[in-house]
This record gives structure tokens, sequence and C-alpha cells, in this order.
């Protein structure tokens, strides 16, 4: 049994009863085992996500031997995710080598380029029974090697996403209303009312990028207002790097990773468990 799936049938679900799939940056064999471990252990439908570097840093074909072996022992199925990807031919080899759900990102192009290169992607993707999430607008800050220090506009336009939406048929679309990638300088405003416009407009699945430091309450009021999936990254990050400074601050002669590395999952796990109750899809399993 395959036990690495698609998105589509998830966020529909999520979308059908009002609760938010949480999409949980990794990057090695540590990361994935906890937020395997604790969507197991809460019954929750779980996506794990990683950056071109991701995949250039672990492997591809290793990430996913390794999340189809994690998820198997487990009992589990589970998307692995191409979190913003930009070539359309690093895409097709990942999908040709087993992965199902893969995010172009064409948001710093101009919309009619975004719409070819999106529709290129579907193309390629839905052949391979692959989802295809979108994105509109452009979140500032850091994710992986992609810097946004300023933009024009930083918002979706409601009308643009839902011309994206009925040009290239994508399964779900991430929305730019006041959120950013990694850590934020000041407390984020988002525009509510923004997404409540693009959810009346469009009728796919949406997704919330950069919900890291974001306050729980807020983000449940995205869920309320249309949101399906949430992206968790630099939160996972800092959580399991401050547990092993920690550790080696109080043990500097330590050298086994078997045991500084479990001081570490549990941070990063408490991070998880966290946001699967924000989401509110503990327990849909």
């Amino acid at each position: 049994m395959n036990h690495i799936i698609n998105s589509i049938y998830l966020l529909r679900q999520a979308q059908k009863s009002g609760y938010a799939i949480p999409a949980f940056n990794v990057h090695n064999l540590e990361t994935v085992q906890v937020v395997l471990d604790i969507a197991k252990e809460m019954a929750s439908p779980v996506i794990l996500a990683g950056t071109p570097g991701t995949f250039s840093y672990a492997g591809i074909k290793e990430m996913i031997f390794l999340v189809e072996a994690a998820a198997a022992k487990r009992e589990q199925q589970v998307v692995l995710h191409l979190d913003h990807h930009h070539d359309l031919e690093d895409i097709k080899y990942k999908v040709f080598a087993g992965i199902r759900s893969a995010m172009i990102d064409g948001s710093a192009l101009p919309l009619e380029q975004n719409i070819a290169l999106t529709h290129a992607a579907v193309t390629i993707c839905h052949y391979y029974g692959c989802s295809v999430e979108a994105e509109i607008g452009q979140l500032v800050g850091k994710e992986d090697d992609l810097v946004v220090e300023d933009t024009v506009d930083p918002y979706t336009i409601p009308e643009d996403a839902a011309r994206l939406v009925s040009a290239t048929q994508i399964d779900s679309l991430a929305v730019a209303i006041g959120s950013a990638h990694g850590l934020y300088k000041s407390a984020p405003k988002l525009d509510f009312s923004r997404l409540q416009k693009i959810a009346r407009l469009v009728d796919i699945p949406l997704v919330l990028h950069g919900a890291s430091g974001i306050p729980g309450k807020d983000v449940k009021a995205c869920i309320e207002l249309g949101i399906c999936k949430v992206n968790v990254a630099t939160e996972l990050k800092i959580a399991y790097s401050d547990a092993l400074k920690r550790y080696f601050e109080a043990c500097p002669q330590a050298n086994d990773p078997r045991e500084y590395n479990e001081s570490a999952k549990k941070a990063m796990a408490d991070v998880v468990r966290d946001k699967i109750i924000i989401c509110g899809s503990g327990g849909r399993l």
C-alpha cells in the first residue's frame, strides 16, 4: 500500500467540516518522526511539507522513502508536499518519483504569467494524480532561499484569485492577507474582510502561509472564514534548535544524537500538538 497520498480528499473534508489541515515543514528523520507520532496520537490528518532546499538537503528519493517507511510503520496515510516550488521540470521529476502534492509558486509574477505557469503545473501534476496548490499575492519574509523584503501589493486581490482558480483548475489556493514567512517584527494584522471576500468568490480550499507567530485566536478566525490548510515552519525550527542549545549548554560534552535529539524532539512535539488543537484537526481520522 502506498502511504503517500495527495491532499484533495483531506482538504475537502476540512472545508466541509470547518477545520484545517496543519502542514508542518520537515527536514530529517527526527522531524518526520515527531510530526507523524503526534498526528497518530491525536488522530489528526497531516501534511509534511518540504521546500526545494529541504529536498536538496535530504535527497528527493531519500525523503520519499523515509516518509513512506515512517507512515507505513505507523499505519498512516500522509501528504508529502512540495512547498514553494517554482521550476516545472523539478516538480515533474519529484512527482514522477512519487510525491502527490505540489505547490507551484508564481506569486512573484504578473497575473497572466502566474496563470500560465500554474496551468502548466496543473497539466503535469494532475496527469500523475498529484494535487496542486497555487499562490496569489506575496508574503514578505524568508522561506528557504526565497527572500521577499518588500512588495508593491502584498495582499491578494479577490477578483484575481477567482480568475486564477477558474483558469487553472487548481485544487487549493494560498492567499496573502497579512501573514509573513519567518519571524514577525510586530504583531501581524490580518485582513479578515479580504479573506471573507476571497472565500465568497473561490470555492476551493484556501491556504494560510506564515502561521508561525500568529495568535491562535486569529488562526481560528481564518479557519472559520475558509482557511483549510495552515502552514507552520519557523516555530518548529525554533523549538527544536532552542532545545538543542539548552541541552548542549547543560551538557557540553554530549556527543550522542540519540540522547541530545530527544529533548529537541519533545520541544517540537509540543508545537505540533498545539497547532493541531488550533486547527481543530484532532480526532478527524
